[in-house]
């Protein structure tokens, strides 16, 4: 038989465990809800007004990826204000942005990293003794 001390101790340890093992499942829980949609859209940037509407998606959370081409037929120079305006924006908001070939730019929101490849710098060559 147990002493009354022993017996106290026995349901303390049994409600911490049970107490623990509540905030156990409540943090399990919330971890493996689903974070809010994301979308990855795909747009061709015809003038500079576009540049608000990437803007706005971007702050909603969305990855654009733009098709530049349309504005260059037009225009060189508004290509490189709306990257411009856009390096700017991302830098603002902590987003990122990139070039993906010779046509298209990816920009992104704060919580999304574009991956780049590091290459290495170009080696000079010495010359070797005949």
């Amino acid at each position: 038989m147990s002493s009354p001390e022993e017996s106290v101790e026995k349901i303390a340890n049994k409600t911490k465990k049970a107490e623990e093992s509540e905030v156990s499942k409540e943090t399990t829980s919330a971890s493996i809800s689903s974070p809010p949609k994301v979308y990855l859209k795909a747009l061709p940037l015809r003038s500079l007004d576009d540049v608000d509407l990437v803007k706005r998606e971007v702050n909603s959370g969305n990855i654009l990826i733009l098709k530049v081409s349309p504005l260059a037929k037009k225009s060189i120079d508004d290509v490189k204000r709306a990257v411009g305006e856009l390096c700017e924006f991302t830098q603002q908001i902590g987003g990122d942005i990139a070039r993906l070939g010779e046509e298209r730019v990816v920009v992104t929101p704060s919580f999304v990293r574009i991956w780049r490849e590091k290459t290495a710098a170009p080696r000079k060559e010495t010359p070797t003794a005949a």
